[in-house]
Parts: structure tokens; sequence; C-alpha cells
């Protein structure tokens, strides 16, 4: 029999991920709130530049091996093996896994390690793009392991009704809508759009072809010489641990050639939001894209392609437009438009993303969820 849990100090709290930069991106406003209550929060997450920010948040980081490219079965059960011995050792009470093989194999590591467990769907990705062997596979691994959690999170409504349709959830009344992770409205403050005589697009994000990097590239060659006072930049990691990945070659040729600007990597997006005129993301499928809430909340306009995830963000014609998925022309079409729109329509659709995502994507909603599902399971109020 389990002993109760006199109070949040008490309590063992695991955020488990592919990358540690997620959890330190996405999810600061989860972390200041648990430890403020004294709970122990472990971030179990292969290395990177972010554990020492996490530790300084008042994490306790652990590493852990990932082939989120590879395929190989043995890859995948010593990741399976290493989260049940870590789940034996660190005892949490709760485990909340991210991306798609701590959902899987996290998930069966802790019914294992009889840890209670709650799965966060942050976006389908290739299972849900391509229609390869492994992407069967991984839908099979998905309904095997997502009978063990006690809730199975979605970000946006066509990747809950994806796994219901196709009969991927064996506790389908588990499922759980969460509308996005949120934004902290207070760090993402509103700022005007100056009038300037360039124009900057950003697209920010992994560098990966699924994220439509080609697509943006190949828009931005057609524009520049209609277009000579646009620029067109890329934001985020590259030659990321991913099958969609860009090279770092394949990024500097762009720069070579004069298409594209290549601003590295920032572990503070805002000021380079603020740099820019619209925030661009035109991906194959995402959860709820935080770029785009980020740049809705801080007052500037946004294209995206019309899939799941963007279409939550983004409001054709109010605070954004959207495009075809995978079609150039459509993209093109679409900055052009931007482009050819007054200082003063650009303006009100970034006011209206302000509104947007105070009233669907604040932060705090998101805590909230957090919170619940805590007492819930732990019979604990944080």
């Amino acid at each position: 029999m389990k002993q109760p849990i006199e109070s949040a100090r008490a309590l063992r709290i695991c955020l488990v991920c592919n990358t540690a930069f997620a959890i330190y991106t996405y999810r600061q406003g989860l972390i200041r709130m648990l430890v403020a209550r004294g709970v122990e929060v472990t971030v179990i997450a292969p290395r990177d530049r972010t554990f020492d920010l996490l530790k300084e948040m008042g994490c306790r980081c652990i590493e852990l091996h990932v082939a989120s490219k590879g395929t190989n079965p043995r890859d995948d059960l010593r990741t399976m093996w290493s989260l049940y011995t870590l789940y034996r050792s660190v005892r949490p009470h709760i485990v909340f896994h991210y991306t798609i093989k701590p959902n899987i194999f996290g998930t069966i590591a802790a019914k294992l390690a009889g840890v209670e467990s709650v799965a966060v769907t942050t976006g389908l990705g290739y299972v849900f793009i391509q229609q390869s062997r492994a992407a069967q596979i991984a839908k099979l691994l998905y309904r095997f392991a997502f009978r063990f959690p006690r809730e199975v999170w979605f970000l946006n409504k066509d990747d809950q009704a994806a796994f219901l349709d196709q009969k991927l959830l064996v506790h389908p009344e588990r499922a759980r809508l969460l509308h996005g992770e949120g934004v902290d409205l207070d760090q993402f403050s509103f700022t005007p759009l100056p009038t300037r005589e360039t124009f900057s697009f950003v697209l920010i994000g992994r560098l990966l072809w699924d994220k439509g990097v080609g697509e943006y590239v190949e828009a931005a060659r057609r524009l520049r010489a209609t277009y000579p006072h646009a620029r067109f930049q890329l934001l985020g990691p590259v030659g990321v641990d991913n099958p969609s990945a860009i090279t770092r070659a394949d990024v500097d040729a762009w720069v070579r050639e004069g298409v594209i600007e290549y601003l590295g990597e920032a572990h503070d997006v805002r000021p380079l939001i603020e740099a820019a005129d619209c925030v661009v993301l035109p991906s194959y499928r995402e959860g709820v894209p935080r770029t785009l809430m980020e740049a809705s909340a801080m007052g500037r306009p946004v294209i995206a392609t019309d899939v799941p995830g963007c279409r939550e963000c983004v409001a054709d014609g109010v605070n954004g437009l959207l495009c075809e998925v995978r079609n150039v022309d459509s993209l093109a079409a679409t900055l052009a438009q931007m482009l050819d729109m007054s200082d003063d329509e650009r303006r009100a659709m970034g006011a209206r993303g302000r509104e947007k995502v105070t009233k669907e994507f604040d932060e705090r909603g998101v805590v909230e969820r957090y919170k619940d599902v805590t007492r819930q399971l732990t019979g604990v109020s944080l």
C-alpha cells in the first residue's frame, strides 16, 4: 500500500523528453510553479546546453540516450530499460512524457516500474506525415503503450481526432484536449510594429524539412526581384537529431546564395520576434506551435500552412494568413500578400493576434491543468 503524500514538498515529478531544450523552452511556467511549491522536479533528456539553465531554475537533470533518428529496436529497448531503471531509483509520483519515443517507451517503462504517467502528444510529426513502414510500426506501438497512461493529452483537436479515428487509444475516455501549451503573456509582451524601410520575415524553429523550410527558401528566391526590400531569415538549431533534419551545409549554401539570413540559435527569441515584421511557419503538421503563439502575443502578424496545429493559432485574414501545405506557389503568393498590405493593416492584424492569444493560449490555464491532474493522482494540491 502506497504511503499518503503529506505535502507538495514530498512530491517527486519527472519531465521526460527527447530534448532538454524543449523542456526549457516550452515549460518554464510549469517548472517555476512546481519549484516554488517545493516539488522535486527531475528533467530526464539528452544533455544539451539547457541542462545548466534548467539546474539554475531548480531542476535535477539526468542524461538520457534517445535515438530520435533511429529505428533500431535495440536502441529503443535500451532507452526503455534506462527509464525503467531511473524510475525505480528516483521513485517519482508522476512522470510527464513528451514526444514520440518518451511517450511510447517511457510510458511502458513507467508501467513496469509501477509509476503513474501522463502522455503529452506535442505533435504527431512524421508518424502522420509519412506513409512508411516505420510510421505504421509507430502507430502499433502507440496503440500498445497508450493503454497505460492515466491521461493522454493532445494539443489540438485534429491530433486527438486522428488517434480516436484510427483506434489508437484503448481507453478513449482518458484523452484530454489541452489546446496548446500556452504562452507567458507577461514575458511575451505586446510591442507595436514600427515603420521601417526593410521588411523582415523570420521562420523560427528546429530547421527541419517537415517545417517547410525548403518551400520557404524557394519562395524567397521567387520574391527577391519583385520585393528587394524583403529579407528572409531563419532562426533555430541546425543538424538536429531528427529524420527530417536540414544540414549546416544546406543552410550555408542558402546564405552564400544571398537568399537567406541565418540568425543561429537564441535562448531568448523575444528581441528577434520584435525585430521581425512577420513570423512564418510553413510546417507540414504541428501540435500547437509555440513560435506562432509567441509572435502573436508580441503583436506580429503570422503566416502558416492550413494544417493541424497551425490553424489553431492562425485565423486566416484576422491575425495572419494561411497557405497550402507543401505548395511553394501558395506560400510565395501569401508572402507577397503580406508585403502588399499597408502598415496599418499589418498593425491591426498584430493587435488581433494579441487578443487571440490572450483569450485562447494563456499559459496560466495550462499550468492549472497540471495542478488538477497532480491533485487527482496524488491527492496533493499545488
